[in-house]
């Protein structure tokens, strides 16, 4: 197996494979990100072609020594997607943002879970995605990347360029934050 710098060092020698393999390697977890912070399956397609473009453009700025290929490509995504709000923040607050509409799309569900139990676990992600995007950005942003990219504190910290005790702070006041308006959710239905 190829490591992280070595795919690093062929691309920049312009070896087409060694992309490949980065893109390969690491769509889904930038579509996630991407996804996790939008809440539109388009959009989330849309955001994670423009990272790979600009982690492909800057590229060459990627030390391995200040840590994983993976962590700095989730920075350079975090960092676009935060631009991309900002560029667009006009135009979403001419909208509800709190109302997400969402696209519906044809899952697979195991084979050993019932249709009824897959109607629920989407349902239950969804409620929680549209919850989530209630958040506000910075407590939204700390809790995506602890609880669902699965990012240690320090990494977040270093991303956020932020003290790891605000990291810890905006994670617990995330996470408070969100348990409250699911319950405010349920208590509606």
């Amino acid at each position: 197996m190829t490591s992280d710098s070595e795919l690093v060092k062929g691309c920049l020698a312009g070896n087409s494979t060694a992309w490949e393999s980065i893109v390969r390697q690491y769509n889904s977890r930038i579509y996630n990100l991407a996804y996790r912070f939008t809440g539109k399956f388009d959009e989330a397609e849309d955001l994670t072609q423009e990272i790979f473009l600009k982690v492909y453009r800057t590229l060459n700025t990627y030390r391995p020594e200040s840590g994983a290929l993976v962590t700095w490509m989730v920075r350079v995504g975090r960092n676009h997607i935060i631009d991309h709000y900002r560029k667009f923040k006009t135009e979403r607050s001419q909208t509800d943002a709190l109302e997400v509409e969402y696209e519906k799309v044809e899952e697979n569900p195991s084979r050993f879970t019932s249709p009824a139990e897959a109607l629920e676990k989407r349902e239950l992600s969804e409620r929680v995605h549209r919850t989530l995007l209630r958040l506000s950005e910075e407590l939204r942003e700390a809790v995506i990347l602890r609880d669902l990219e699965e990012f240690s504190y320090e990494e977040i910290a270093d991303m956020l360029k932020v003290p790891v005790g605000t990291v810890k702070s905006r994670i617990n006041r995330g996470r408070i934050e969100l348990a409250r308006l699911l319950r405010v959710f349920k208590d509606q239905l």
